[in-house]
């Protein structure tokens, strides 16, 4: 570690840190904005604790990224108070002409000391709730490559002539196996093989996503009411919010996720934007699963199915879109309440709401 020695003062002091894969900068500033230190350490957890040592009851800011939940994590246990910034909401940085680790390092400490509130503030869930994710995560992975595993083998098959048979993913290779050309055989009966040996490792994280919830998350089954959200959704939404008191209003949790329409509006111009696309990717595409369960054909009559039809019966261009990614929105901010409440679901809460209100006036 490399630092020129601080002031004994340690009051109003803001430490901005560059994290880098394999070498992290700092800058210390104190309460008159003045720089008393910087330097650079190994992006360790020792070397971490060691250089943040000699800064007692800073604030720190630092950029969210890989490194940022494990150094966050660290940070906090020693005492210290830790602001993880918004990437997006730092591109002072990043369009910088002269940009340096050690002038970033130090631009984060002044924005952190001057106005902290206008670098956002990630929120980095704990180190049980991060390794039960990453199931979620593994999954989704295998569940990807088995799609593009089913889709290279039907561009395969077209290129020859032969149309593949509808199938689910489930039995897709044991419904196609024996219709592959003899000629096709040594390039595809490997992936029909990785197919099937991907649907066993699913399942196997289906069952293990299962236990993890009975045994940590006994949440999810309030949300597993609604249908359309099993578990892989109930799971994931619950690991990637994890504290359902960080929003003030449930609503908030729509553009928590990016499922909001961006806004750019000058003047009498208000263009019709798409969603910010903000926040966890993952979520956001499984929310919009289980808003396709919904509004599909085997949906149950409901308040969220009611929406979206209604979105839809618009018409206009990507209609059928929009009010999937509406009824998504409010599918979140349903799941949210609900766990915020510890209510129970009720399919049609608003439709006998409104015909309560109009029974008076009927009469």
């Amino acid at each position: 570690m490399t630092h020129s020695t601080p002031p004994v003062s340690m009051s109003h002091l803001t430490v901005g840190l560059d994290v880098g894969d394999k070498k992290t900068h700092f800058c210390a500033i104190n309460g008159d904005r003045q720089v008393i230190a910087r330097g650079s350490f190994a992006t360790t957890q020792e070397a971490l604790t060691a250089a943040m040592a000699a800064f007692p009851g800073a604030k720190v800011v630092l950029e969210a990224g890989s490194q940022s939940p494990w150094m966050s994590r660290v940070l906090r246990s020693h005492g210290q108070s830790v602001l993880v910034a918004d990437p997006r909401r730092v591109e002072l940085i990043s369009k910088d002409p002269r940009k340096t680790d050690r002038r970033d390092a130090e631009m984060l400490a002044r924005m952190g000391a001057a106005m902290p509130e206008l670098l956002g503030s990630v929120h980095h869930r704990s180190e049980r709730a991060q390794a039960h994710l990453s199931i979620v995560r593994v999954r989704d992975l295998l569940v990807r490559q088995r799609t593009m595993a089913v889709q290279q083998t039907r561009s395969i098959c077209k290129a020859f002539g032969l149309r593949l048979p509808a199938a689910s993913t489930d039995g897709f290779a044991t419904k196609t196996r024996s219709l592959i050309p003899e000629l096709l055989q040594p390039a595809l009966k490997p992936v029909l093989e990785g197919v099937a040996y991907l649907m066993r490792q699913i399942q196997a994280f289906d069952k293990l996503l299962a236990k993890v919830a009975s045994e940590h998350y006994p949440e999810v089954q309030r949300l597993q009411q609604i249908d359309g959200v099993g578990p892989v959704i109930s799971v994931a939404f619950v690991l990637t919010v994890e504290d359902p008191k960080r929003f003030p209003c449930s609503r908030q949790i729509g553009s928590w996720l990016g499922l909001c329409p961006r806004s750019h509006s000058s003047g009498d111009s208000t263009p019709q934007l798409r969603i910010s696309r903000a926040g966890d990717g993952r979520l956001r595409r499984l929310l919009t699963q289980g808003a396709q369960r919904i509004l599909g054909p085997f949906g149950p009559d409901c308040d969220l199915r009611r929406f979206g039809l209604k979105i839809a019966e618009r018409g206009g261009k990507a209609a059928k879109k929009r009010a999937t990614i509406a009824v998504a929105r409010k599918l979140a901010v349903l799941m949210l309440h609900l766990w915020r409440t510890g209510g129970d679901y009720e399919q049609l809460y608003l439709a006998h709401r409104r015909a309560k209100a109009t029974a008076p006036a009927m009469v």
